[in-house]
This record gives C-alpha cells, sequence and structure tokens, in this order.
C-alpha cells in the first residue's frame, strides 16, 4: 500500500490558493482515474478515495483539517495501516522555492519552512518521506507588493497561472506520481 496525500485547506474560499495546489493536484489524479467522489472518515478529518494500478494499490487523501494540522490525518491512516512504510508516502504541496510552472519530487528534501509539512514530518516521526514539491512563485523578484510570502500562498492563482498548471503541471505531475507508484523512472 501506498499514500498520496495532497495538502490544502478545505472549504470554497481557499479553492483556488496558491497553498491549495495540493489538493487540486489530488482531484487532477483522481479524476484521470475516474474517481469523482471521496469518502469522508468517519472523524471528518480527510476526503480520501483508493487508486488501483496493477498490484499497487494507493490511498488518496485531502486533509480537513487545514494545513498546519495535515499530520492530524496521517497519522491516522498510519495507525489504520501500521505496516505503511514512510518511504511509500508522497505528499503533494506548494513550494514557494520553486517557480510556477516546476515542481521536483524528492525524498526527505522540503521547502525551508512549511507548516503543512512539518506536521507531517511530526505525524511520521521520520522527514523520509516523499514530497512533490509544486512551484507557486509567480512573483517579479524584489516585488513587495504582494506582500508577505504567507499572504501570497493564501492569494487566489490568476485565470492565466490556472490554465498553465491544468494544461502543463497537473498532468505531468500526475505521471510523475503514478510512476512513483509503479517504481518506474521518467525518460
Amino acid at each position: 500500500m501506498k499514500l498520496i496525500v495532497g495538502l490544502g485547506n478545505p472549504g470554497k474560499k481557499y479553492q483556488n490558493n496558491r497553498h491549495n495546489i495540493g489538493f487540486m493536484i489530488i482531484d487532477f489524479l483522481a479524476a484521470s482515474f475516474g474517481i469523482t467522489n471521496y469518502e469522508l472518515s468517519g472523524k471528518g478529518k480527510t476526503q480520501y478515495a483508493w487508486l488501483k494500478m496493477g498490484r499497487e494499490k494507493a490511498e488518496i487523501l485531502k486533509p480537513q483539517t487545514f494545513m498546519n494540522n495535515s499530520g492530524f490525518s496521517v497519522a491516522d491512516v498510519k495507525k489504520n495501516h501500521p505496516d505503511l512504510e514512510s518511504c511509500d508516502v508522497c505528499v503533494i504541496h506548494d513550494d514557494l522555492d520553486i517557480r510556477l510552472g516546476l515542481y521536483k519530487l524528492q525524498l526527505g528534501k522540503g521547502p525551508h519552512q512549511h507548516n503543512g509539512v512539518l506536521s507531517v514530518e511530526q505525524a511520521l516521526k521520520t522527514k523520509n518521506f516523499w514530497r512533490l514539491r509544486v512551484g507557486i512563485e509567480n512573483r517579479i523578484p524584489r516585488d513587495t507588493s504582494s506582500g508577505s510570502g504567507e499572504a501570497y500562498v493564501l492569494s487566489n492563482f490568476a485565470e492565466s497561472e490556472l490554465k498553465q498548471l491544468e494544461s502543463e503541471v497537473f498532468p505531468k505531475a500526475c505521471l510523475e506520481v503514478t510512476n512513483w507508484l509503479l517504481k518506474r523512472e521518467i525518460a
């Protein structure tokens, strides 16, 4: 079993926020597998669904605990699946250190500061899990008009940025996650 976690904040208010790119990619991935509805955990802290590819089975997860407490949902899955290894977890999240349109799949490496990722690290008691770090930075260097990094990640993507993500980034990122799931290298 593998676990694919998209980080974000629940609710319409946050739907198109830069911070919600993990949810957006999970939704894109689910749709590519024909999944249109998620189940809600008994405690209401998680939306989830199951993917099956060949012999691989993966639970996809959208924590409903808000970004900074994402680890609670991951801990709940770990409790229900104690055989789940940290290297079989992939967390998809926004990253201000990476330009919009780019992403990196890395084991144990992440942004300098991301409270959602820190929450997952605490829940798993390790940094040794996969992260799909998706770039959201699209500000002109030295442009302070958009405010702090915190304000920027909670701002919505522009329509042109959403189109770029949906046509270029989401398909490639989902292929990257699918190949990770099947442990294949992308050529």
